[in-house]
């Protein structure tokens, strides 16, 4: 069982947030204050932190900063009333993995949890053959094909659709996706996730405007269904 400690001083919120994380099987520690939030993080070692920014006695942006500061990797969830663009970008530089602006929906933020996880497990291998649809993929060889014929896919499109067979069934979120196949840092804010996808879709899909198996996740990210 996963332990979570949800770090957020609205009582409200946390029971909701809490309630719901427990329903989906997770062990859930909720703190109000910044500097006992600190404390929790040390004594338990949570294997994921869901931070809001403004909080009593310190907070959110030292407590993330302390956590990669002491070396800790835990993935962090900032969870925030604060919609700003400068803001969020901090958070991100300072070590945030992900975050949920306020007000959010309960489904968008479980999603982000599941995919912070899977993102922090140690990667299972892949095979060496995988299919959906009529698309074939050899994966050693790097070759693609569909209905028998052979899809010419730019580097990054096939590693693209390597991170989405891994994760075949479950959601995979952008930020994922831009930190397992191109490497950038969290900062970076791009459109080019959706524009790979738009590729493979153009490529894969019978009708990429209404794609049967590389499904967009609203407000989250992509899922590939076999």
């Amino acid at each position: 069982m996963k332990r979570i400690l949800v770090l957020e001083d609205n009582r409200d919120l946390a029971y909701g947030v809490r309630n719901n994380l427990e329903i989906e099987g997770y062990e859930v520690d909720v703190v109000a204050d910044g500097r006992a939030g600190l404390e929790a993080i040390r004594a338990r070692t949570p294997d994921l932190l869901v931070l809001d920014l403004m909080l009593p006695g310190m907070d959110g942006f030292r407590v993330l900063r302390a956590l990669r500061e002491e070396g800790r990797t835990l993935p962090v969830l900032v969870l925030t009333a604060r919609g700003e663009e400068a803001d969020k970008v901090r958070g991100l530089k300072l070590g945030a993995d992900d975050y949920v602006t306020k007000p959010f929906g309960l489904l968008e933020l479980l999603a982000r949890v599941e995919a912070l996880l899977r993102r922090a497990a140690p990667m299972a291998p892949l095979p060496r053959a995988a299919a959906f649809g009529d698309v074939h993929i050899d994966l050693a060889a790097r070759v693609v094909r569909r209905r028998g014929q052979t899809v010419e896919l730019a580097p990054k499109e096939f590693d693209l659709l390597m991170a989405l067979v891994r994760c075949r069934g479950t959601v995979v979120s952008r930020l994922e996706l831009m930190t397992s196949v191109w490497g950038y840092s969290s900062a970076v804010v791009t459109r080019t996730v959706d524009t790979h996808v738009a590729e493979l879709r153009r490529k894969l899909e019978d009708t990429p405007s209404s794609p049967r198996h590389i499904v967009t996740v609203r407000k989250v990210g992509y899922r590939l269904e076999p």
